[in-house]
């Protein structure tokens, strides 16, 4: 595309080359954190807590928000988590808030040889992951009853010993989740010396498939909802540092509706954090003849029993290898954000047995070992498997303040998160920057950004361009840069939890940057500050676009449906970002 397009009057923009530092807010230790959760609790008096939760009560009380689970009333309601932390440390620093030091790669959801369907040893995972650029990783076997008895204990072992091999690479211990009356699901805690016995305790209580919930009743959603708030009670209490949810390939059966998504959120904000943006098994797009020829990500389904009936056929399909709960602007992923409350994406291998391997799965007893035996080699090339290695593909990149389990963690959970495709860009840094006569204020991915009402709003966005070749071996082009932005509602879907639309979300700029090399700065003017907002970003190397699924006035070029058998992944690259909020104060 040659021009720039103006798909809505919110504002306009302009661009230079040149370099902007970025600047994100930083965070603190894992328990200051809790401090913050149990100075926000209704449930403690002041008497009850040590002088230092006290404080942050009452810091929270300024802020509008005692009373209530932080994270739960975190965007334009007032206070994130990393908010309300950089504040306590403002205050007990000076004024001096950390900054963002790292934007560390990562994927939340590989199996092994302890799931029924996986193959590799923990440390063929890890090793892969490291090789292709990643710095932090989950195993997340699949949960079940094998799982639950023996999988958890048995995948231990290996995993601590990765880590002494790998001591640069972050590996986290997790499990698949059978959501109670819904999908599957990524639950993740801090290493420690509970972490065994809190996985295992979660899945044999909260299981679907071990507790028979898998059905699509009031009981079952129930069930999850008492899961998730049960992990949060082992952070509240110190068990664990800490406990991340996410909700895995959430629209590929359709049997997350929108009123339990929402009730996971609102369960425990602090855990239930967000889904995948993006699935794995990306690799199943590949054509016959190099590739499965099969679907992008698995997604080749259609409604069933338990499927939410408001979900459209086309939801059952990639779109530009996205989740369509993500991909559509003024969908599922807007009508939550425009409500004020963070939901993170994420874009992940989910990596089984990966597409032109060369090993098989070992023999073994698995459900008398919970574990297949090691892998060996199989003679050939296979070709039919929809998988990639961890980091080959998908990657999360994450905000954090430093390079370990705790910032990672953290970094989630504060939203500090964007994902890509093929190493579509080299770096992003995304800053929303309001300026009035008090100053200039800034906020980055994830956070809120409270400033004055009049205030001149500008989105400042720094890309590097890619310059070597991908694993794949070509150089990826970003050719397109899109800004959506959508107009908070605290109230649009009160009454319905079942609301997928947002009331006012738009692609409202789409700017041509192919060509450009180097670090450069796309620069937007969001104009005068009136009402609450919120702004995200999407890129894409453009091979592949149409219309969003809501109309082309509110999505003129967006990412294509994925056709089953015909969806190579590595020619419809893209990019996309977490929310920033932008609150007028009065």
């Amino acid at each position: 595309m040659s021009n720039d397009h103006h798909p809505h009057p919110h504002g306009h923009s302009h661009s230079h080359d040149g370099h902007d530092d970025g600047h994100g807010h930083g965070h603190t230790h894992s328990h200051e954190v809790d401090e913050i959760t149990l100075a926000a609790s209704s449930d403690a008096s002041d008497g009850d807590l040590r002088p230092a939760e006290v404080s942050r009560r009452n810091l929270l009380r300024a802020a509008g928000v005692a009373g209530a689970v932080t994270a739960g009333m975190a965007g334009m309601t007032g206070v994130t988590p990393a908010m309300a932390e950089a504040a306590t440390v403002a205050t007990a620093k000076g004024g001096n808030r950390a900054r963002i030091r790292h934007w560390l790669a990562g994927d939340h959801h590989i199996h092994t040889q302890h799931s029924p369907d996986g193959m590799y040893r923990v440390i063929d995972q890890a090793q892969h992951g490291a090789a292709y650029g990643l710095d932090w990783l989950v195993i997340t076997d699949h949960g079940g009853a094998t799982h639950a008895k023996l999988g958890v204990d048995v995948v231990n072992p290996d995993i601590v010993a990765a880590r002494k091999i790998l001591p640069e690479t972050l590996i986290f211990q997790g499990l698949e989740w059978n959501i109670p009356a819904a999908e599957h699901g990524t639950v993740f805690v801090a290493p420690g010396r509970n972490e065994v016995a809190v996985l295992k305790q979660f899945e044999n209580s909260y299981d679907g498939s071990v507790r028979n919930a898998r059905a699509n009743t009031p009981e079952n959603e129930a069930l999850a909802v008492a899961a998730i708030q049960w992990l949060g009670t082992q952070k509240t209490k110190r068990r664990i540092d800490d406990a991340l949810f996410l909700a895995n390939h959430p629209a590929r059966n359709g049997i997350d509706s929108p009123h339990e998504v929402r009730a996971w959120r609102d369960a425990d904000p602090r855990i239930a954090i967000g889904w995948e943006g993006a699935p794995g098994h990306q690799a199943g797009g590949l054509p016959s003849g190099y590739g499965p020829g099969s679907a992008r990500g698995g997604y080749g389904n259609s409604a069933g029993a338990n499927s939410f009936p408001g979900y459209p056929p086309e939801s059952y399909r990639s779109w530009g290898g996205f989740d369509f709960y993500t991909s559509t602007v003024g969908g599922l992923w807007d009508s939550m954000l425009a409500e004020g409350k963070p939901w993170s994406i994420t874009a992940n291998s989910d990596s089984h047995r990966n597409w032109s391997d060369t090993a098989v799965r070992g023999g073994g007893d698995f459900n008398a070992n919970g574990r297949y035996d090691d892998p060996v080699y199989g003679g050939g090339i296979q070709l039919n498997l929809a998988d990639f290695w961890p980091g080959f593909y998908s990657r999360t990149h994450v905000g954090a303040s430093s390079r370990d389990y705790g910032a990672v963690m953290r970094g989630m959970r504060d939203g500090r998160v964007w994902v890509d495709h093929g190493s579509l860009v080299k770096s992003l840094d995304v800053r929303v920057v309001a300026t009035s006569r008090r100053g200039t204020v800034s906020e980055t991915l994830g956070g809120t950004l409270q400033a004055s009402r009049g205030s001149r709003v500008e989105l400042v966005v720094t890309i590097t361009a890619q310059d070597v070749p991908n694993w794949s071996q070509f150089v990826p082009e970003l050719n397109r840069v899109d800004v959506i932005r959508g107009t908070v509602d605290v109230d649009h879907a009160s009454g319905d939890a079942d609301t997928m639309t947002a009331p006012d979300t738009t692609v409202i700029k789409q700017t041509d940057v192919s060509g450009r090399t180097g670090t450069y700065t796309l620069r937007y003017d969001l104009g005068e500050l009136e009402e609450a907002f919120y702004v995200r970003l999407r890129g894409t190397d453009a091979n592949r676009s149409q219309p969003g699924y809501l109309g082309a006035s509110i999505d003129p070029a967006g990412p294509a449906i994925d056709v089953v058998g015909d969806a190579d992944p590595w020619v419809d690259l893209w990019f996309y970002t977490n929310p920033v909020w932008v609150v007028p104060t009065r």
